[in-house]
């Protein structure tokens, strides 16, 4: 190979150097590119204040969606009790009788007044009739005795009839007033007889129970047995007036005192709270159990609180 050959070959050192310098280029490239990669993805203190505002929008919009359970943090003591009625007013009989309408049955809703039940009143309607012709008898010898008074005061004055005779007309016409008066308590007492047989609901509630059909002798309290004659006919409650019965361990009775505030949340529906107050603490505790009862008063209860069911109730610490 002659030298003009090889010079051709020959590589200039300024072409060497280009390809050194473009390689540092690129790495200087790739530094840069994942610098700026790492800067934004570390966390900053504003994307914190961002992720808790947008948290906190979330919060609010399940809010106004669905209702938020009450908080029990701030509660002394949780326990749970069974929902009952304040009172349950068992209608009975006054006297023995027998059903002969029944106009309501379990469920029903009854208003202050509304008649319920009908018993057979043929005997009290005798009595009534019996009583008011005693007391037209007794007026009757209320007015005889009452002329015969006049009489005899009048021949008294002309000195015909004797003083006497006038005592024993004036005590006989006294006599007749107070037997026209035993005359009309009876006729009172007879007709009281026949309003009982008409039975109405003494509160605006609901029929909790049935407890005759008609045809069916009742009576106002048990023969004895198991045979014997009902002694109730219905089972009333007023729905709106609900407390939680508990039993209280003694461990927490120190937690607990009248009129603290509470929240009562029903076990088949923990979303729901209501707002409630201690009302009764028992006077007695039970020895066996260690336990002493507390009633809490529901304030505004609802549809959601069944009678018998559990609930959860908060007792709350004084303000």
């Amino acid at each position: 190979m002659n030298p003009d050959q090889l010079s051709q070959l020959k590589i200039d050192r300024s072409a060497k150097s280009r390809p050194k310098a473009a390689f540092w280029l690129i790495i200087l490239v790739v530094v840069a590119i994942t610098a700026a990669a790492v800067y934004f993805a570390w966390p900053k203190n504003s994307d914190s204040r961002r992720l808790v505002v947008s948290k906190a929008s979330s919060a609010s919009t399940n809010t106004a969606a669905a209702p938020v359970p009450a908080k029990t943090n701030d509660a002394l003591l949780t326990v749970s009790g069974y929902i009952v009625n304040r009172e349950r007013i068992e209608l009975s009989p006054r006297f023995l009788g027998v059903v002969n309408w029944i106009g309501v049955k379990k469920g029903d809703p009854v208003t202050n007044g509304q008649v319920v039940v009908l018993l057979d009143d043929a005997e009290q309607k005798a009595r009534v009739a019996e009583a008011r012709g005693r007391v037209t008898n007794a007026q009757v010898a209320v007015s005889k005795a009452e002329l015969d008074y006049k009489r005899i005061q009048t021949l008294n004055l002309s000195q015909v009839e004797s003083k006497q005779a006038e005592d024993d007309a004036r005590l006989h016409l006294d006599s007749t007033r107070a037997s026209l008066t035993e005359a009309q308590a009876n006729l009172q007492l007879a007709q009281t007889y026949l309003d009982w047989t008409v039975i109405r609901s003494p509160i605006d509630g609901v029929v909790l129970e049935k407890l005759v059909d008609p045809a069916e002798l009742v009576v106002p309290q048990s023969f004895g047995g198991s045979r014997g004659p009902s002694t109730a006919l219905i089972a009333l409650a007023n729905p709106k007036d609900l407390q939680v019965e508990i039993d209280l361990n003694e461990a927490d009775l120190a937690k607990v005192f009248l009129n603290q505030k509470c929240r009562v949340s029903p076990e088949a529906y923990p979303e729901k709270t209501y707002a409630a107050y201690v009302a009764e603490i028992a006077p007695e505790a039970n020895r066996q159990k260690g336990t002493l009862q507390i009633k809490v008063q529901i304030l505004e209860p609802d549809i959601f609180l069944t009678p018998e069911l559990s609930a959860k109730v908060d007792f709350l610490p004084r303000n």
